[in-house]
């Protein structure tokens, strides 16, 4: 039997407890006391005329406030707990004392080494476990976690060795033994292969504490939904492919590939053979990309870089809806979704001829825009934390702590590079940091007054007219995704009258920018 006795804290009163049980002559088993100043009494079972006249006797001690029997003793739960938890772990685990013998072994351990556990309690844990000097670690002044290669069974397993510390009289911790868990290579394989997996939610890597970033994802998630062609606007290192990927692995395309192309720098020549493959014959044979991504997702990393007598051979293509490869006389149907990204004006170059406004209509079905990190500085630190982790892990090393100062600078950095450059700051700091916090003095950034230009060194004009030639540039890059005035009024912070106003002045509307 097992009583639990709520009672407050008053000197003497668990004697008093302890008397009325020596006046029934009961055999206490174990007594304990929890934080919360309870009282927890085993003893075996009673008569029944007893335990009627026990119970009221208790209640009537001062300073017992309740009574009543409970299943287990605070020890008991932990143990079974603690049991619970180590046979139902699928991975070899001993538990051993300061001389290395072993008290505990979970049904992994005794599946594997094929003895019964009480054969097992007693033994040596190093006439099981090779490849490390147990009783030295376990006799060193300073006993540390380790994670150690050894040899179990005739193989190689993957170790956690970690001690066992239990406080003395004085607080102080005293070594008391040592848990050992052991993972095969397999084990570890089939982790590693969960942890690549693609999260169900695909959208969920990216970092949007930002209400700018959260309406991205909002809008993404249900564009990804679609099959249309999107193009996704954004300045360098916001993320662009990021999202792409993501919108790709949440469509009905996931289970096709995802394939990247970027047409900067390359010929005509080379554009048409990656896109379009080349038929095989004796001496070689390529397969393009708008093949390859059947069944998926093409991905055209800044569309504006197309030349443009490719913008009419994809145009072609895409009205056709089938191709032909190099040297082939035969089409091939094509079966994908095209994501293209851009950091340009479109309608810019579309004005000055150096991109199909027929081509451009046909790719900007759905469209969004990736703010810059400067737009969106509540996802930074957590961007920060995020990057830092990363970093740690692959260099085996707890992740070190941004103190006050850091992210405060962090915020206030303007990041003209954007998520890249941060994750790339961040990269190199954590990489040549010694110590366990990262501060102003470990982040290389350049000067932030220097980072960002709007103005060239040398124009003409009065500041006024700088001024309005930016914002006139800035109304026209965003109009295409915010044509509601409503929409950029919200977006710039300004009332519908004062962008209705401006959108007049500089001649802006559906007719002079194309949509």
């Amino acid at each position: 039997m097992r009583l639990e006795i709520i009672c407050q804290d008053r000197v003497g009163i668990t004697q008093d407890v302890l008397d009325i049980l020596v006046n029934y002559k009961i055999d206490l088993r174990g007594i304990e006391l929890d934080s919360a100043g309870k009282i927890f009494l085993n003893f075996p079972n009673i008569e029944f005329a007893d335990f009627q006249h026990l119970m009221p006797e208790i209640r009537r001690i001062e300073g017992i406030e309740d009574v009543k029997t409970t299943p287990f003793m605070p020890i008991e739960r932990e143990q079974n707990q603690l049991r619970a938890l180590l046979q139902t772990l699928p991975d070899p685990i001993f538990s051993f004392d300061t001389k290395g013998r072993i008290l505990l072994v979970n049904d992994a351990a005794v599946s594997s080494i094929e003895q019964p556990s009480e054969k097992l309690l007693g033994m040596e844990i190093s006439e099981f476990v090779r490849g490390f000097n147990f009783q030295k670690w376990l006799d060193g002044k300073v006993v540390a976690g380790q994670t150690q290669k050894v040899n179990f069974l005739e193989q190689d397993f993957l170790a956690d060795i970690l001690p066992v510390m239990i406080p003395d009289a004085e607080g102080e911790s005293i070594l008391a033994g040592a848990l050992l868990m052991l993972k095969s290579e397999f084990r570890l394989g089939q982790q590693l292969t969960v942890f690549h997996q693609v999260s169900s939610d695909s959208f969920a890597s990216i970092q949007a504490s930002s209400n700018l970033m959260k309406k991205v994802v909002k809008e993404a998630t249900r564009m990804a939904e679609l099959d249309a062609p999107i193009l996704i606007w954004g300045e360098s290192g916001t993320g662009k492919e990021m999202i792409a990927r993501a919108s790709h692995e949440a469509s009905r395309r996931a289970s096709g590939q995802f394939v990247s192309f970027s047409p900067a720098s390359l010929s005509d020549e080379q554009i048409d053979t990656e896109l379009f493959g080349r038929e095989e014959t004796e001496k070689s044979g390529h397969l393009g990309l708008l093949e390859e991504a059947s069944g998926g997702t093409l991905f055209i990393d800044e569309i504006g870089d197309l030349t443009h007598n490719m913008q009419g051979k994809l145009l072609n293509v895409l009205q056709k809806g089938s191709f032909g490869k190099i040297g082939s006389n035969e089409e091939v149907n094509l079966d994908l979704r095209i994501v293209s990204t851009t950091q340009k004006d479109m309608n810019k170059l579309i004005e000055d001829g150096h991109f199909r406004e027929d081509l451009y209509y046909r790719l900007n079905v759905l469209s969004m825009v990736i703010p810059p990190l400067r737009d969106r500085r509540s996802d930074i630190i957590p961007l920060a934390d995020r990057f830092i982790k990363q970093q740690s892990m692959k260099l085996g090393r707890r992740a070190p702590k941004l103190n006050k100062s850091c992210i405060d600078y962090l915020q206030a950095y303007p990041w003209p590079g954007n998520v890249r450059q941060l994750e790339n700051t961040l990269y190199k700091a954590v990489s040549l940091l010694e110590g366990n916090e990262l501060s102003i003095e470990h982040i290389k950034l350049p000067s932030s007054a220097t980072s960002v230009s709007f103005v060239p060194e040398e124009f003409d004009g009065s500041l006024e007219d700088e001024v309005k030639r930016y914002e006139k540039s800035l109304l026209r890059r965003l109009y295409p995704f915010y044509p509601s005035t409503r929409q950029l009024a919200k977006k710039l912070g300004l009332s519908h009258t004062a962008i209705a106003n401006k959108l007049r002045e500089y001649g802006i509307n559906k007719k002079t920018v194309k949509v």
